[in-house]
């Protein structure tokens, strides 16, 4: 039993014929198996399929006993089959039976047969069943006969796709097409959406998958892939490639990935198969990305991206489909769904639309993340898989709050997130009746309540939420977001409106946090093994004086007769928030010496995040006009847990003993000079942390506009002079609590105070 009985070209033929006659879709199943197994020399071919509960169902057999056709099932990891679909990948043995998964089934008849080859039906990376054949003699299944296999699960994985199965499946037991999925991922922007699955970047339907001439597709793919690699080239190699935001180093390792022989000799391979050059991408793509998906490599992870891309050129290669084509008019209720974004691709989106974004990449601190933040949009990131689980026009519900995606609710569902979206809205209005009440506590302690921002469609917020100004203006957000370099005019054009939209508010910018991961495009990147450490904001600035120069330029220019608020991120020494601040005055000076108008007043400050700054508070706060806390960079660093790697991310509290000292150890010390204290991280936009901060003495904070609310109605109940009493206690004798989250809520529900 060698080999496949007139090859997999024959076999394609045949299974065309099969799929395009006018017959029962049991009928064209029945007839597929006896097709497979007669070309492959097997005494068994099974097609088990996935229902929406997760379990394989038998939906056709030739060899085993027919009456189990539609009764037998088996629970996901159940079995080699049930195995096959969770590691989504081929196994052959040539003693099953041997094999610790092996699951005997009596109504199928199976017992008599050794040897077994079963391969994963995939499509988009996500697996819809398993296709099996089996002998009973004990052999070694052929990679010819493994490949053949594969190549027909496609034609399987298409057939399913297209709702060929539908009409099979009993009541409440659908196929996994149509099934609800729960997806769990990490919350980047609050808030509840409910609408319908648009593809950032749609699937392209492949209709032709069969070749009638293998040659004639071979020529295909090869000219797919030379126009492919010619159009890489020319980006590369473009004389204005630093002027356009094309980032080469970037370029180039995409380019590399383009001449990958392993991933092009993969395809022609399966093209000889039988299959159209088309349906060869895709079957290929679909495989590496199964495989990938279950990596946890970073570099693995990051090549299926690259090779992602590629295929899709590719793709529209040969469908005749340009790249990039334009986005078709959003519906309604618009949810997004994509691999991975830029924050300009969700600004080019129609606003009034859009009701959430789901991202397979991008963690809580991603560039993303802050524009979806800041246009009020709920996202979740880190959705495995997300775009192969969904079709375009899928009902799905993001959570943004709870990091969980619904595709395709059920109804009882939907009622519950309806009836949660109706709860926040209430909540809603409940917090804009406080907007024009004082954020006062009960005992008299005001609080100034500010905004974060980076884009100019935030400014409205400060008006929407009655905000005392803006605390903390990403000025790198403006970087991230254009094709180049911002010039001096651009970036002071940018300030001048920020300023004109605040009035009379204070606004703090912070000069340029790039590095770590903030990479911008258009910038030389500098391959760090521990880049949140390395080379970024202040740090660039001081090495680069003319990047940090033509932003306190421009801002000096927007700030001219005006009050004006300059902060430094990253700083590590006062030494080098003294020389930065040397650059500026000599910034200044030239400008006046221009006929430039100062500022009338000009406040300088830090961002408290590096902890080696809390040994030299003395000093730093007799230098510096203000301090504001980001306990986002100062709690990782606190801590040494990266933020970003879900092994250490949660494995300390911001509301730990420690961190609760160090941070009353900076407010106490900015008392002692009277250096002016705010907070912008994430601590100052949660109620209960928020609590904690006012506890420690901190009476300013900047915040999400959507944190505005929460908060307010958090300070307006609490005595803050109480609360004062108790954690001073509690931090004086913490009893070996590592956390005094416990003991800061049972405050808060003694006093009822709202977190």
């Amino acid at each position: 039993m060698r080999g496949a009985l007139g090859g997999p070209g024959v076999l394609l033929r045949r299974l065309r014929e099969v799929m395009a006659a006018s017959i029962s879709p049991q009928e064209r199943l029945d007839r597929l198996v006896v097709l497979i197994a007669g070309n492959l020399v097997a005494e068994v071919c099974s097609v088990y399929v996935l229902r929406e509960d997760g379990s394989l169902e038998l939906y056709a057999t030739e060899g085993l006993n027919r009456e189990a056709v539609h009764l037998t099932t088996m629970r996901a990891g159940e079995g080699l089959v049930g195995l096959i679909a969770s590691e989504a990948e081929p196994l052959a043995l040539s003693d099953a039976q041997a094999h610790p998964s092996f699951s005997y089934r009596p109504e199928t008849g199976e017992e008599v047969y050794r040897s077994f080859l079963g391969v994963p039906i995939l499509r988009g990376g996500a697996v819809m069943g398993v296709l099996v054949i089996q002998n009973r003699a004990s052999r070694i299944y052929s990679d010819e006969e493994t490949e053949t296999l594969q190549t027909t699960a496609m034609l399987m994985a298409e057939m399913i796709a297209a709702g060929g199965l539908k009409s099979l499946a009993a009541p409440g037991a659908s196929i996994g097409l149509d099934r609800p999925i729960h997806g769990v991922g990490v919350s980047l922007a609050d808030g509840v959406g409910l609408g319908h699955v648009v593809l950032h970047e749609p699937r392209v339907a492949i209709t032709n998958l069969i070749a009638e001439n293998p040659a004639t597709e071979v020529g295909r793919l090869e000219a797919a892939i030379g126009e492919m690699r010619a159009s890489i080239d020319e980006l590369v190699e473009r004389g204005d490639v630093a002027h356009t935001g094309e980032h080469r180093d970037v370029l180039e390792t995409f380019r590399m990935f383009a001449h990958d022989q392993g991933w092009l000799r993969r395809m022609r391979e399966v093209v000889l198969t039988g299959l159209t050059a088309e349906a060869a991408v895709e079957r290929v793509q679909s495989d590496t990305r199964a495989k990938m998906l279950r990596q946890t490599d970073p570099y693995l992870r990051e090549r299926l991206h690259d090779l992602d891309d590629l295929a899709n050129r590719l793709l529209r290669t040969l469908v005749g489909k340009a790249n990039g084509v334009p986005r078709e008019k959003l519906p309604e209720n618009a949810i997004v769904v994509a691999r991975s974004m830029g924050p300009a691709a969700l600004l080019d989106y129609d606003r009034s639309h859009l009701r959430g974004l789901v991202l397979e990449e991008g963690g809580p601190t991603s560039h993303i993340a802050i524009v979806a933040r800041a246009l009020g949009i709920p996202a979740v990131g880190e959705v495995a898989n997300a775009t192969a689980l969904v079709e375009a026009g899928d009902a799905i519900i993001v959570d943004g709050q709870a990091g969980e995606v619904q595709i395709r609710p059920q109804p009882d569902v939907e009622n519950a997130y309806k009836d949660k979206a109706r709860l926040r809205a209430r909540k809603q209005k409940q917090y804009a009746k406080l907007k024009e009440l004082p954020s006062v506590t009960k005992d008299g302690a005001a609080i100034t309540l500010q905004i974060n921002a980076g884009l100019i469609v935030d400014m409205p917020n400060i008006e929407a939420t009655a905000a005392s100004g803006i605390g903390l203006f990403r000025t790198e957000l403006q970087f991230m977001v254009a094709q180049h370099m911002p010039t001096t005019a651009e970036q002071q054009a940018l300030y001048t409106a920020v300023l004109d939209a605040a009035e009379d508010r204070p606004v703090t910018f912070r000069t340029l946090d790039i590095g770590g991961d903030k990479v911008l495009p258009y910038m030389e990147r500098v391959e760090e093994e521990n880049p949140a450490l390395g080379w970024r904001a202040i740090r660039i600035g001081l090495d680069k004086p003319r990047l940090l120069r033509a932003q306190l330029r421009a801002l000096l220019r927007a700030g001219a007769a005006r009050d004006l608020r300059i902060m430094l991120p990253m700083v590590a020494t006062t030494d080098e928030f003294r020389r930065a601040r040397v650059i500026l005055r000599r910034e200044q000076a030239m400008l006046e010496k221009q006929g430039v108008a100062p500022p009338r007043l000009l406040k300088v400050g830090v961002m408290v995040e590096v902890p080696s700054l809390l040994f030299e508070l003395p000093e730093i706060t007799r230098e510096a006009d203000f301090l504001s806390i980001g306990t986002n960079d100062l709690m990782q660093f606190l801590f040494a847990a990266d933020r970003e790697n879900k092994r250490v991310a949660d494995r300390f509290d911001p509301l730990g003993v420690g961190a609760l000292r160090a941070l009353r150890r900076i407010v106490e010390a900015a008392s002692e000079t009277g250096c002016a204290v705010t907070v912008c991280g994430e601590m100052g936009g949660k109620p209960l942390e928020t609590m904690a901060l006012i506890g420690l003495g901190y009476r300013g904070f900047s915040m999400s506009a959507a944190s505005i609310g929460p908060v307010k109605a958090m300070l307006r109940a609490l005595d803050a002079r109480k609360l004062t009493e108790r954690m001073d206690w509690m931090l004086a004798s913490p009893e070996g609590a590592t956390s005094l989250r416990p003991q800061l809520a049972a405050f808060a529900a003694e006093f009822k105070v709202p977190v």
